[in-house]
């Protein structure tokens, strides 16, 4: 039996679907595209939550909090669209674009059964090779469940598990102070 062929899409012909396309989202890895499905309820009462937290917290900072419509550029040949991202001073673009970002400070993942793996393994692998990182962000959406890691260098992550609807944390690199309470705000866990 002959094996299918995977057809080897460029960055440029990955960013003119992007572009031409406003029906659908999708992240490159490597010549591969990965179609990214619709979020549930939960997940953008979370999303919205916490950016809108985010962006309270951080107002009067040079940090700008971006929702999951943004690319990040986790290398050269690998795009995603993290739920929440966070710049601080000079927004950093890949090549002479404007809607992919090189230099994130934060990046959050909103949990669900199909990228729970993903968002854990091999994202959080590739995106510990991200220089300006420095926090990971991952929140079930079906538990009250904080996963917090923070770089201590390059080798060593902090990691923080929080379960408490009462706990909050400090998001280290931009001294923001979350609470539970407000990212979980009006989401019935299932």
């Amino acid at each position: 039996m002959k094996q299918a062929q995977i057809k080897y899409i460029s960055p440029g012909e990955y960013f003119d679907m992007e572009e031409k396309s406003a029906e659908y989202k999708s992240e490159y890895y490597h010549g591969e595209i990965f179609a990214m499905t619709g979020a549930s309820v939960n997940h953008n009462l979370i999303a919205m939550n916490t950016g809108a937290s985010l962006h309270a917290l951080l107002r009067d900072s040079d940090c700008a909090v971006f929702p999951g419509d943004i690319k990040i550029q986790v290398e050269a040949l690998h795009y995603t669209y993290p739920d929440i991202s966070i710049v601080c001073g000079d927004i950093e673009y890949a090549g002479n674009r404007n809607d992919v970002i090189t230099n994130p400070v934060v990046i959050i993942e909103i949990l669900s059964k199909s990228t729970m793996d993903y968002d854990k393994g091999s994202k959080f692998t590739a995106y510990r090779n991200i220089d300006s990182l420095e926090d990971y962000i991952l929140i079930d959406q079906y538990s009250y469940h904080v996963e917090y890691y923070h770089k201590i260098n390059k080798m060593e992550w902090n990691f923080k598990d929080i379960k408490d609807l009462q706990d909050s944390f400090i998001i280290k690199s931009v001294n923001a102070e979350l609470k539970l309470s407000d990212i979980y705000y009006r989401v019935k866990p299932v």
